[in-house]
């Protein structure tokens, strides 16, 4: 069941360091392989920020705070899942910005188990939800665990289909804070049966910002996404775009062109996902089928290695160049170094300032872009 939740010196340092402003988790594991540990990433925090060019102090987020962020997850009957831990999902821990920790309420053996996810639109037809959670039945039945966003429409009859198996539901706010209230009960069932987990402190209400952060935890966990319905620029869609992202399989149920909630889906299948009729397809797949030609090359494992220190001087001498080439348009980070002609460990290092400094923001996918 729930493991205890830590409260060591080094874990409460962590999440001072992913609940300070400014901090992602791209630039938290960045710190970490840089320092070594998250309270001697927080004793370098003011100086880096000061060498960017932050005109303010910089101010970490107060111990106080996390203190009473663990005693309010404890009372809520939660748990907290550090990155590293073995209670730490397999393939969310793969991905570039993999949550430093999770919030969990339930049983977090779930997290463990083989996954897919399952994500669609939220205004539904009536077959739509009646295929997602027949489908969701019956790959619950053969052993994996369901992972969508409790959202109503295609998420809901998802997490029902599951729910007698095991299924995991990804909150945009806290793990506490339901979301649509409509399914009340089926946060409760799926808190008993399954688990529900999140990013975020409890009792934090989620933001539209926040659900981007919630699809690619939702297609990094799972070993790949079926969208079933959704419009191209729906949320679903983005789910998937983070699953190629992710190195993840894709799949899609196609729909009458005639119905825009298909437009989705049916472009994915044209573009190369797998075509799904019934959850054997899904299993056929999974389980060694010939790879689709719309699966992504795998991203390097990301453990929180140790980065290669670099010159300052280096750093020094690139900091405005780096920063004159990014602008208020998102641009990859690859992208970035080839533009610059710069070495990764060096346009990592910089990043890292520039985000202290308030100066950049990363974004979901491995984006970047200025700020102001």
């Amino acid at each position: 069941m729930a493991p205890a939740t830590p409260s060591d010196d080094e874990t409460i340092a962590g999440l001072q360091l992913i609940r300070s402003k400014g901090i992602g988790p791209v630039t938290y594991h960045d710190l970490i392989g840089r320092f070594g540990t998250a309270q001697n990433a927080l004793a370098a925090l003011p100086e880096l920020a000061k060498r960017a060019g932050r005109k303010t102090p910089f101010k970490s987020f107060p111990r106080e705070s996390v203190e009473r962020e663990l005693v309010l997850v404890e009372k809520i009957g939660g748990s907290l899942v550090r990155f590293g831990s073995d209670e730490y999902p397999a393939n969310l821990r793969q991905t570039s910005d993999a949550p430093p920790f999770l919030t969990v309420l339930g049983d977090v053996s779930h997290l463990k188990k083989p996954s897919i996810g399952i994500v669609g639109a939220r205004n539904a037809s009536i077959n739509g939800k009646k295929i997602a959670g027949m489908i969701a039945t019956d790959l619950a039945k053969a052993g994996y665990t369901v992972w969508s966003g409790l959202a109503r429409g295609i998420d809901t009859a998802a997490h029902a289909g599951a729910l007698s198996h095991s299924t995991v539901a990804v909150m945009a706010g806290g793990v506490d804070v339901i979301y649509p209230r409509e399914n009340t009960n089926l946060h409760e069932n799926i808190s008993e049966h399954g688990a529900i987990v999140s990013e975020m402190p409890p009792r934090t209400e989620p933001q539209a910002r926040h659900f981007p952060r919630r699809n690619r935890i939702i297609s990094g966990a799972s070993q790949g996404v079926l969208v079933v319905e959704g419009t191209p620029k729906s949320g679903s869609l983005i789910t998937a775009r983070f699953a190629l992202d992710q190195g993840r399989d894709v799949f899609a149920i196609p729909g009458s062109p005639l119905d825009p909630r298909a437009q989705g889906p049916n472009n994915l299948i044209r573009d190369g996902a797998v075509l799904v009729r019934s959850a054997d397809d899904v299993l056929d797949e999974l389980e060694g089928a010939a790879k689709n030609l719309f699966t992504a090359t795998p991203p390097p494992q990301r453990d929180s290695q140790p980065i290669e220190i670099v010159d300052e001087k280096e750093i020094d001498g690139m900091r405005s160049q780096i920063l004159a080439e990014i602008g208020r348009t998102p641009v990859t980070v690859d992208e970035l170094r080839r533009q610059c002609q710069v070495s990764a460990p060096v346009l990592a290092a910089v990043l890292l300032e520039l985000e202290l400094a308030g100066k950049i923001e990363r974004l979901p996918g491995g984006r970047i872009c200025g700020i102001g």
